[in-house]
């Protein structure tokens, strides 16, 4: 009898527990504005996409904030004593270099061929102008945004074309790769008395 007595005790608390947990999911769901509710739940796609809008919007803009007459830029020039910048990319060469790193990543998920022009690591040699080099950047975005949306939780392991790397690995390696050439750009703003657009309302 006293076992019977502590089980229905026993089942009564977990009801009680499970009736507040209930009672605190259907507070949380009523404070979430409706818009917020009625949202997809996040995809292996929508989260990489994310990602790519992330970095895009820092490095685009990055972009847009050197002048064009120091869009050749390269610390190389500065002749800082005790460095030694020899051959290191102009600012042009590190935003052309992001963009053609992007196609080589992201036309594997898409099927896209590269640019007739593209040119190892640095894109078209031709490229020179301020305005052709940003064109040739975003671009090379829309193209990770088409990639992104590729990406399923079937397919996000399999092998890639002409590549020997999970479909989900250069997705995400690109982005990781414009990231670290991103904190070279923000340098080089920084040493012409620019500050990153991104940094500009922390410094307000």
């Amino acid at each position: 009898m006293k076992q019977i007595r502590i089980f229905l005790r026993l089942a009564a608390f977990i009801f009680a527990i499970a009736a507040f947990g209930q009672g605190t999911k259907s507070a949380a769901a009523a404070s979430v504005p409706r818009a917020q509710q009625s949202q997809p739940p996040p995809t292996v796609a929508s989260t990489v996409d994310r990602q790519i809008s992330i970095i895009e919007k820092q490095i685009v803009e990055a972009a847009e904030a050197m002048p064009e007459d120091k869009f050749n830029f390269s610390p190389e020039s500065l002749n800082i004593p005790g460095a030694d910048y020899r051959g290191v990319r102009t600012f042009a060469l590190q935003v052309k270099h992001v963009a053609a790193s992007n196609y080589f990543l992201w036309s594997g998920l898409t099927g896209d061929k590269l640019p007739e022009d593209f040119k190892g690591g640095n894109g078209p040699e031709d490229l020179k102008a301020k305005a052709d080099i940003v064109k040739f950047l975003k671009d090379s975005f829309a193209l990770g945004h088409k990639a992104a949306a590729t990406l399923t939780t079937q397919n996000m392991l399999q092998t890639a074309e002409h590549s020997k790397s999970p479909r989900l690995y250069l997705a995400t390696f690109a982005v990781a790769h414009a990231f670290n050439h991103y904190g070279q750009m923000v340098e080089y703003l920084r040493m012409n008395g620019i500050v990153p657009p991104a940094s500009r309302a922390k410094s307000d």
